[in-house]
């Protein structure tokens, strides 16, 4: 393990995680970024990290962005119009990749919804990755959102090789 952070840590009590440009109404997409950037940081200081760094980004959650889907589900029930940026975002990969290109990691993006223990099984896929030559490391984000519509909680690891800036 090259870093870690959490979702809340010390300070966050009670906070939501800062809003994120092109993604509305859920804090499913918020807490996924500020998880990754202060592991990313932690390792990195600022981004991006130099081309060719082979990171890729696995993102695990079994339920996903749970508030946006209901949202939309009732908007459409109730004979209302979806935003565009919904569609965009239903999407994990559309955070996973805003990630991505906002740190310049160029591995793979790989999105899993676990059936079995979340970390094993983003472990698993991190190890495929860099022992099939994929990537060097790999950002690991487990996210599950609160049922109540409060943002929840996610762990960013970032695992691998040694990649410096």
């Amino acid at each position: 393990m090259l870093a870690e952070a959490r979702w809340p840590e010390e300070g966050d009590a009670g906070a939501a995680p800062p809003g994120v440009p092109g993604f509305v109404f859920s804090a499913f997409h918020p807490l996924v970024v500020a998880v990754a950037e202060r592991c990313l940081t932690r390792r990195y200081g600022a981004g991006p990290l130099p081309a060719d760094n082979r990171t890729a980004v696995v993102l695990v959650s079994a339920g996903g962005d749970t508030a946006g889907a209901a949202h939309v589900r009732e908007t459409v029930a109730g004979g209302g119009r979806v935003g565009p940026l919904f569609f965009f975002q239903s999407v994990p990969n559309s955070v996973a990749g805003h990630v991505a290109a906002r740190w310049g990691l160029d591995g793979p993006v790989v999105c899993l919804s676990p059936t079995g223990d979340p970390r094993a099984e983003g472990e698993a896929e991190v190890d495929l990755l860099c022992h099939d030559g994929d990537a060097a490391q790999a950002l690991l984000i487990l996210i599950e959102p609160a049922p109540d519509g409060t943002p929840g909680e996610a762990t960013a690891v970032l695992l691998g090789e040694e990649t410096r800036q």
